[in-house]
């Protein structure tokens, strides 16, 4: 299998993701989805982790092998990124969805350098707003954000078009094609859900 087929089958395999064509969840922005993320349930499986920092450091190294600094976006994505920044040997820093309200007040946890060249981790893309602004707050310190990581990307045009605006690289390890095919392949969904299921990706405000 591939690494996109082999981290899908992991992530249904334990439950971080779940897919519900028939009884949709209800997010946030009142979008009603047929498929519930939690990539932190793969921190607690040393094999499946590791095969996701695995997985990301292959990246950089064929994508942006003069990464200087990994930056992971709260709360999800720092486990990951602190793992990338373990094995390549570089510096990690956090950015905080605001700033803290005391001492501080850093919105950024960690030591940037200017110019830096640096990567965001996060685990999920829905509308990429959490990665983007974290790119933001990297780039308003003076360093070089090129490139963004994700285990996985709901695949929206609306993220699409957002991350190549902020002319940023996002590479994800799997997306929802792929999880839809694995699920097939276990036995979750049904052949006849597919294509219901892939038209949430095309139009998730019509999902119902």
């Amino acid at each position: 299998m591939t690494i996109k087929e082999t981290i899908a089958t992991e992530l249904l395999a334990i439950g971080a993701v779940t897919l519900r064509p028939e009884d949709p969840y209800t997010w946030t922005s009142g979008i009603r989805s047929p498929m519930y993320c939690d990539n932190r349930l793969t921190l607690s499986y040393p094999l499946i982790r590791s095969h996701i920092a695995d997985a990301f450091c292959d990246i950089l190294q064929s994508t942006y092998p003069a990464v200087e600094c990994i930056a992971g976006t709260a709360t999800a994505g720092i486990s990951h990124a602190a793992l990338i920044a373990d094995r390549l040997g570089l510096p990690m820093v956090y950015v905080r969805t605001s700033a803290k309200g005391h001492g501080k007040q850093n919105l950024i946890e960690g030591r940037l350098l200017r110019g830096q060249r640096t990567v965001v981790v996060e685990d999920t893309i829905s509308t990429g707003g959490s990665a983007l602004a974290a790119v933001a707050a990297l780039r308003a310190q003076q360093v070089e954000v090129p490139l963004t990581l994700a285990i996985f990307d709901y695949g929206f045009a609306e993220s699409k078009r957002a991350f190549v605006d902020a002319g940023v690289l996002l590479r994800t390890l799997t997306d929802f094609p792929a999880l839809v095919d694995a699920g097939v392949r276990q036995g979750l969904i049904s052949e006849t859900d597919v294509a219901r299921l892939l038209s949430f990706v095309q139009d998730p405000k019509a999902y119902a």
